[in-house]
């Protein structure tokens, strides 16, 4: 069996306090690794009958992967492509990632806010993100990107006798005050930076917090600067025809 840095007797706290995104492990089996952070890997996988080493090289690769992705050529793909690549990355981590974000803000803005004051706002900004984006992704999948698809395939008014160019612009209105929360996120908590009280969940919603930004800016650049354009060129193109 491969190997794992991660050793049985190595306590679960320690584990989630050096790679804060495992707590997604963790929680995915029903570790407890914030309350529970004292006991060793051994022991929280004996009490869910998991074999502690096959786990420990699960945790090995979880760890790797959260560090780096293959990288996605989108000015390669055709429109269509991309839309589905949007939907099956970006829109698929949102949709699992944001309801666990909103769930682990508002757990340390309960226990934690006479601390710091700012994790009510840190808090109700995620709740609010989570709404709007929700709200987007729906908007895209629905109308947008089923017009783009039909846009390439050639298919006469696609439009339904308006420009694309009407949701493209919706959408990117909807991408700055995406940013905007995600800015503002950044700017309560510090750069996602916990102190030195910070709780093992605290440290995971700031990990988590960190990644949704990095991603949010890959997603926003595949359609405001290569899906969006490139549509908007194929339209002209197909009325000036």
């Amino acid at each position: 069996m491969t190997s794992s840095s991660y050793s049985p007797a190595t306590t679960v706290g320690d584990i989630v306090a050096r790679q804060p995104l495992l707590a997604r492990v963790f929680e995915r089996v029903g570790i407890d690794y914030c309350c529970g952070g004292k006991k060793t890997l051994a022991a929280a996988c004996a009490a869910k009958n998991l074999d502690p080493a096959t786990f420990a090289v699960l945790l090995e690769a979880a760890a790797q992967l959260a560090g780096s992705g293959p990288a996605v050529d989108a000015a390669a793909m055709s429109l269509t492509a991309l839309a589905d690549h949007i939907e099956q990355s970006h829109h698929a981590y949102l949709k699992d990632e944001l309801p666990q974000l909103v769930a682990q803000a508002e757990h340390v803005a309960t226990k934690h806010a006479g601390r710091d004051a700012r994790l009510a706002d840190v808090a109700a900004t995620t709740r609010e993100l989570a709404e709007e984006m929700f709200s987007h992704m729906a908007k895209e999948e629905r109308i947008l990107f089923p017009l783009v698809r039909a846009l390439e395939r050639g298919e006469a008014g696609a439009g339904h006798g308006g420009s694309i160019a009407n949701p493209i612009r919706q959408m990117e209105s909807e991408h700055d005050s995406a940013g905007g929360a995600v800015a503002r996120l950044r700017l309560l908590t510090d750069g996602f930076t916990p102190d030195t009280n910070a709780c093992n969940t605290h440290r995971a919603l700031l990990a988590g917090l960190a990644r949704l930004e990095t991603d949010l800016h890959e997603h926003v650049h595949k359609e405001n600067n290569v899906l969006f354009p490139r549509a908007l060129a194929l339209e002209a193109r197909a009325s000036a025809a």
